[in-house]
């Protein structure tokens, strides 16, 4: 294919049902907005969409655990999850919504066209009905015994200990989650994507015109499905949230989310158009458009048989690739923000970005390990140390060492501005510096072309590394040593530094659609424009004119600390220990219709021992309570625990005054590293537990206990 008029990017809609965790920002959105920036930088025609999912069981079922109503969860949880892609430099050009009326008018007219040649057909058959709540059962709201491994708390849509995709029907002693009780079978009729008369198409352009282009773990999932017999895959649902069924016979229906969800990548285009007075049809009507869907490896269904399903049908374009990735997992186990494993975006940029909170503006440095370690053919694990040693190794070692010292020896040896070249001094090192530039672009831009980001970002690395070697081969400071005495060492030095400064930009350049801070602060740090980012401008050694004066050096990164890893890792076990306990101490809520005397108290996935073996829980007794100046949630705690006094500061002055709390004994995490919040020094973490209505609870002994005493 040649060079496409357009190009729309797409990244999975993420559910607006809670916080979302970096593997989540692995998966879909940072490959995606790594691959927009250099479109972008091309400076192609691109638009680059996404937004919230706030449809399907998923929000309801949030609502029911927080006390609330499902529209007072998304609009809860969209906001949040918008500024975090912000904070971390996710650069949509659009970030929509599918409550939004646009959205509901475009699912609707998607559907009602389909209807209306015959694309869909309707099905009447038994389904499970809750009689207690007086509702048909989405699959999410189904649990019972997995056939395939026997797990015990396996959903009606998927088993997440196995991961096997499974029907409510195969469930072995299925329940319902609203009420306990098992479900009866009851006539409803729905509307089917018939996508067993698409088997041909699919084979064709799938496995025959992408089987050497797409990654093999999207050939191969989707090969499984095509030759497994493809069957009608039910487009509406017994619901009361969603897009509403729109033609006769819909009462009391939804559209399913899978079907709804993916038509909000064109509501999303359509906001776009709307809000920069553009046209939205040819990005997904025109065939010059290149059309490239993110995602994780647990949509491949959706985006590459399901979705161009109906994009066919429909008369829109086709996904010209599906790059998706494999899962990364955190600390040797599957991310789960249930079980308190996982690292929330918003717990990131909270504690190390933000300088209101002691951050210093780490974004890059999460985004380049989290593309080192991308995991593109395979499951990837992320680990607190990993992160250290790859920031502190190469992003300060060899990208901000190189550019540091350019800039250091550039004020100290070329008297602060750009020198200027002398030719009857170049050798053979300098003229290979410029080939290797060239070369170097050559290769990045054709990996990433690929979908290959981890070797593209390797590629940037590399170059400051080859730029150090050749600093270290120049020694323009031993040069320096000798200036009264060797008419030619000012010359070389001159040569050394300006071959050292056009590699400095060039690496802005190409350094930019992964680390788009940092490209931002080098520009800074160079004076120039952030139009010298642009991609046609990356092999060239002329990007800084001879006799301008630069900027004083500026570190871009700073190395991580033992202490700051050391201080994740507990807070790490922390978290999955109050996770545990909240979950053994929240009391059980009964949904509206439900009956309450078959209500289960939902267990969570096992954990193991060495979860908690870091973990110091002690009992302390609070002796002094008072608000922190200038922060609405925080109380300032004097805790004594026995053999010393702590200060622990606690997000709970929403909910406790400080007179009501002195004397409370509590249980302290008492081995989590300090942390500066608000100019003081927290030592510890107090632990409390949270009921369905946000109600927060102290965990404390049932008797008075000498503060210091040791829970086991």
């Amino acid at each position: 294919m040649n060079t496409p008029k357009r190009y729309l990017i797409t990244a999975a809609l993420p559910y607006a049902n809670g916080l979302k965790h970096i593997g989540h920002l692995a998966g879909a959105y940072l490959p995606a907005d790594i691959y927009a920036r250099y479109l972008k930088a091309q400076k192609r025609d691109v638009v680059f969409v996404c937004g919230s999912d706030e449809h399907g069981t998923a929000i309801p079922i949030q609502a029911t655990k927080e006390g609330t109503t499902a529209q007072a969860i998304i609009d809860k949880y969209h906001p949040i999850i918008e500024q975090n892609f912000k904070d971390l430099g996710i650069g949509f050009d659009i970030y929509h919504r599918t409550s939004d009326p646009l959205h509901h008018e475009t699912a609707s007219e998607f559907f009602k066209d389909l209807e209306a040649k015959g694309d869909l057909e309707t099905k009447t058959s038994e389904q499970y009905f809750d009689e207690a709540a007086n509702t048909f059962l989405a699959d999410r709201y189904i649990k019972g015994t997995c056939p395939n491994c026997g797990h015990s708390e396996a959903y009606g849509d998927q088993c997440e200990k196995c991961g096997k995709s499974l029907s409510p029907e195969e469930l072995i002693n299925p329940v319902s989650t609203l009420s306990g009780n098992a479900p009866i079978k009851k006539e409803t009729t729905h509307w089917y994507l018939p996508l067993n008369r698409h088997e041909d198409f699919l084979r064709k352009w799938i496995l025959a015109e992408h089987a050497n282009d797409w990654r093999p773990a999207v050939i191969g999932q989707c090969k499984s499905w095509i030759e497994g017999g493809l069957q009608p895959r039910a487009v509406t649902r017994d619901l009361d949230w969603g897009v509403k069924v729109p033609v006769a016979g819909g009462d009391g229906k939804v559209l399913y989310v899978w079907f709804d969800a993916p038509i909000g990548y064109i509501s999303a285009t359509k906001q776009w158009a709307i809000n920069n007075n553009k046209d939205w049809k040819p990005y997904w009507n025109d065939p010059e458009t290149k059309l490239v869907h993110f995602i994780g490896k647990d949509n491949i269904v959706f985006h590459c048989i399901i979705f161009p399903v109906m994009l066919k049908l429909h008369g829109n374009i086709l996904p010209e690739n599906v790059p998706a990735n494999e899962f990364m997992n955190l600390e040797g186990d599957k991310m789960s923000t249930s079980r308190g494993w996982s690292i929330e975006m918003d717990d990131y940029i909270n504690k190390w970005i933000k300088p209101e909170n002691g951050g210093t503006g780490l974004a890059d440095s999460l985004r380049f390990y989290l593309t080192a370690i991308a995991p593109e053919s395979k499951d990837s694990e992320f680990t607190w140390k990993g992160f250290q040693e790859s920031v502190n190794g190469e992003l300060v070692s060899i990208f901000a060492n190189f550019v540091n010292r350019t800039w250091v020896l550039m004020h100290k040896l070329c008297n602060s501005k750009v020198p200027k070249i002398h030719p009857e001094y170049l050798d053979d090192e300098d003229h290979a510096l410029l080939l290797t530039v060239k070369d170097a672009k050559e290769k990045i831009t054709g990996l990433l072309e690929l979908y290959k980001f981890r070797e593209a970002q390797f590629e940037v690395i590399n170059l400051a590394r080859i730029g150090n070697q050749y600093m270290q081969k120049k020694e323009p400071w031993i040069l320096a040593k000798n200036i009264d005495t060797d008419p030619t060492a000012q010359a070389k030095i001159d040569n050394c530094m300006h071959g050292c400064l056009q590699l400095s930009a060039n690496l802005a350049i190409l350094i930019n659609p992964f680390l788009p801070f940092t490209a931002q602060k080098m520009c800074h740090l160079m004076k120039v424009v952030p139009k010298m980012l642009e991609w046609e401008n990356a092999g060239e050694f002329n990007l800084l004119k001879v006799g301008y004066t630069l900027r004083p050096p500026e570190l871009l990164f700073r190395k991580i600390e033992d202490a700051e890893i050391e201080a994740e890792l507990t807070q790490l076990s922390a978290n999955a220990a109050a996770k545990k306990i909240n979950m053994e101490t929240t009391p059980v809520t009964t949904p509206t219709g439900a009956d309450k005397e078959g209500t289960k108290n939902e267990l969570k996935p096992e954990i193991v021992f060495d979860d908690f073996g870091k973990i110091d829980l002690r009992v302390g007794t609070i002796i002094e309570a008072k608000k922190v100046e200038k922060a609405d949630k925080l109380l300032e705690l004097l805790v004594d625990l026995g053999f010393e006094q702590r200060t622990i500061l606690s997000g709970i002055a929403m909910h406790f005054k400080p007179e009501d709390i002195v004397g409370k004994q509590v249980t302290i995490v008492a081995n989590l590293a300090p942390r500066k919040m608000r100019g003081i020094e927290s030592k510890g973490m107090i632990l409390m537990a949270e009921d369905a209505a946000g109600k927060l609870y102290f965990v404390s002994p049932s008797e008075a206990i000498a503060a210091g005493s040791t829970i086991a």
